[in-house]
């Protein structure tokens, strides 16, 4: 039994196990499609991810299933490897016939996945953050919780000029956001009184980024932002170090997370700061969360995920079919609008079996989306590395 397999019969075992008698007589198992890094670049993140949307099944089981059916998750990885990625989604959409993937992390993963999902009619919910990806012809198949490229480079400028640096840098691995990112950090930080200095997009996995430190260092800023991964990030801070470099430095919380702070001394991070988008953490979805997961504090990507599940199990149960147009045309109709508002899939099925609507209002946010499948809105969390450790600064 391979990795993937073992993954996806511990979810089917954790359904049947979890169900009372009367249950596992009914109609067959409805199957969601996961596919998230569990190896390279995203495996820091997709493991978490898959064990919220896990949480969410085991507990839509307990309660009774949807449409009478218990729920499985069938689970690939995609390496965080376009390449792979595509093999796993046809997979998962020509042999396991799922109606919803979830769970792609890289943009370039996304990118490559999403026409497989449009030509068979699949929805796919993703937290991949270029803009370029919604953009796709994908016919409303695609709904991204994460922010869009455009909202978080705004956020961020606004951010770094609000700290009284005036002189930007912008060190980015080369990805489908990693120019837009960079122009429209310049334009906002333009008209907050700093300026982007000069930017660079480089190779991935590189030995060293000297050269590309150099760089960066001969335009003088007082703040430098890093646009990467953990492995990359983590050659750049300590290439950084040796160089003597005293100034401000953000990056994403995808690239810096406490399994690299742990991995790297003090005095190379101290005084970083990571940046990610917010929990709700006043909602009713944010508590029921931590106690779902057993969490203090659940973060982005496990909110996140938490509402695929949610999302994709209460238009199923709304439409009262389980197709992937099902989950298309019936996604705003559970989440957005007049309906009595929850923050869970189990309490939405209950009211939606009654006959009456419901607005899901998320652990990530209330998961309101545009007509290009973008949420309109968010919160971000900003961190500072200390100690090894990452303290809040503070939630906006």
């Amino acid at each position: 039994m391979n990795r993937r397999s073992f993954l996806a019969g511990t979810a089917c075992l954790t359904a049947s196990l979890g169900a009372p008698a009367v249950l596992r007589a009914q109609g067959s198992v409805l199957k969601l499609g996961v596919l998230t890094p569990l190896t390279g670049a995203g495996s820091q993140d997709g493991p978490r991810m898959l064990k919220a949307m896990q949480a969410v099944v085991d507990e839509v089981n307990k309660a009774g299933g949807v449409l009478g059916r218990q729920v499985a998750l069938i689970v690939e990885d995609d390496q965080t490897n376009p390449e792979a990625a595509v093999r796993a989604a046809q997979k998962l959409v020509g042999v396991d016939g799922v109606p919803v993937i979830m769970g792609t992390w890289a943009s370039a993963v996304t990118s490559a996945v999403a026409p497989v999902c449009w030509e068979s009619k699949t929805a796919l919910m993703t937290v991949s953050g270029a803009d370029s990806i919604t953009q796709l012809p994908h016919q409303g198949y695609i709904f991204r919780t994460q922010p869009t490229t455009t909202l978080q480079a705004t956020k961020h400028a606004e951010y770094i000029a609000s700290t009284g640096a005036k002189k930007v840098y912008y060190l980015a691995v080369q990805t489908p956001f990693a120019v837009p990112m960079k122009d429209i950090m310049a334009n906002v930080l333009s008209g907050n009184g700093a300026s982007m200095v000069g930017g660079l997009v480089y190779e991935p996995s590189k030995t060293s980024y000297r050269s590309e430190i150099d760089r960066a260092l001969a335009a003088k800023p007082d703040m430098i932002y890093l646009n990467s991964y953990s492995p990359d990030v983590t050659v750049l801070l300590k290439d950084l170090f040796r160089a003597g470099y005293t100034g401000g430095r953000l990056t994403q919380s995808y690239a810096y997370n406490t399994k690299v702070a742990e991995s790297l001394p003090a005095e190379v991070t101290d005084g970083l700061v990571n940046v990610q988008p917010s929990s709700d953490i006043d909602s009713a979805a944010f508590s029921l969360a931590q106690k779902r997961l057993g969490l203090e504090a659940p973060d982005s990507y496990e909110a996140q995920a938490t509402d695929w599940a949610s999302l994709a199990l209460l238009a199923i149960e709304k439409a009262k079919k389980a197709t992937g147009t099902d989950i298309r045309d019936n996604v705003r109709a559970i989440s957005q609008g007049g309906g009595t508002k929850v923050g869970s899939a189990v309490e939405g099925l209950k009211l939606l079996r009654e006959g009456k609507d419901v607005n899901y209002d998320g652990v990530s946010g209330p998961c309101d989306f545009n007509e290009k499948g973008d949420i309109i809105d968010c919160r971000f969390r900003y961190g500072l590395a200390k100690g090894a450790k990452i303290e809040l600064i503070k939630v906006v």
